[in-house]
């Protein structure tokens, strides 16, 4: 009995820390209210830019996009024939969607073998790492539409103008950075109660 119980229990606890790893946000379009209902992640977010000068708007618009905040999201199938479910069309998982060479390159760089990519804290400091290596390429680091573009091409087919054809992704690029612009001016109104570490945000 003792045995079922303790069984019982721990598949409880891997049901509830399931559910809060991969829960997004409730109101994903406000920077204030994400980082209200998720402390850890502003703090995550604030780490990462003081070591990668990345700012949490910034970092926060590209983790919206890629991903709307879920922890465990991998691109859908190719259908097979048009119906039947197929390979995905790349290795990308989770919060930033970053690909798994290149997360092994993050892991190898930073030291940080540990690193998941269903780890927002992880996810964050990622994002912040990638778009770092931009700033050698003369971006500034709230640019975010050169950031995204570099992020989605890589730097190196960022370098050789690869997006200049892809129409599609101007547009996203340019969604980015409105969002961006967006959650900065957000989070000027609530960065102070944010850092004081108690809310008084009544949203």
């Amino acid at each position: 009995m003792i045995q079922k119980n303790s069984y019982s229990i721990l598949f409880i606890l891997v049901l509830t820390l399931s559910a809060c790893v991969s829960s997004p946000p409730e109101k994903p379009d406000n920077i204030c209210e994400i980082f209200q209902e998720k402390r850890s992640w502003y703090k995550a977010a604030i780490r990462s830019e003081k070591k990668w000068k990345l700012p949490p708007y910034v970092l926060m618009a590209f983790i919206h996009q890629e991903s709307s905040f879920q922890a465990k999201i991998k691109p859908e199938r190719k259908k097979l024939l048009g119906v039947i479910p197929w390979l995905r069309p790349s290795s990308s998982v989770g919060y930033s969607q970053a690909l798994k060479n290149t997360w092994q390159d993050y892991r190898d760089e930073t030291g940080n073998s540990r690193a998941k990519r269903t780890s927002f804290s992880d996810s964050a400091d990622f994002v912040g790492w990638y778009a770092s290596k931009g700033f050698y390429q003369g971006f500034s680091a709230t640019d975010a539409r050169s950031l995204y573009l570099a992020y989605h091409e890589g730097h190196g087919g960022y370098s050789r103008g690869t997006y200049l054809a892809k129409s599609w992704l101007q547009r996203v690029a340019k969604k980015v950075a409105a969002n961006a612009k967006r959650y900065g001016a957000q989070l000027k109104s609530c960065e102070s109660t944010l850092d004081s570490g108690w809310s008084i945000w009544p949203f």
